[in-house]
């Protein structure tokens, strides 16, 4: 199941970048486009945590902004890793 819903992640993701891609290449700077995911994500968090009435309480806010400190958190380290090993193979 954990796998399912890893798989589930990643062709979101990519269905996510390609939308901003497409966006992208119809002249939005990439600035706009990743303000606006971020805003998008930011009105879909709040939704899973306080539901569509509800607003978010400050620990309600700081769990979400954790969420997305570690997310970039092991996005950059991913990123050192296949920079790394792009470096070791040159």
């Amino acid at each position: 199941m954990a796998e399912d819903k890893h798989q589930q992640h990643q062709a979101c993701m990519e269905r996510f970048i390609e939308l901003a891609n497409t966006m992208k290449n119809e002249g939005i700077g990439i600035d706009v486009v990743s303000w606006a995911l971020m805003s998008a994500s930011g009105v879909h968090a709040s939704y899973t945590v306080a539901g569509n009435e509800g607003g978010l309480t400050s620990s309600g806010l700081d769990k979400i902004a954790e969420a997305y400190k570690q997310n970039l958190t092991q996005l950059q380290a991913l990123k050192e890793r296949q920079q790394q090993a792009r470096q070791q193979q040159q």
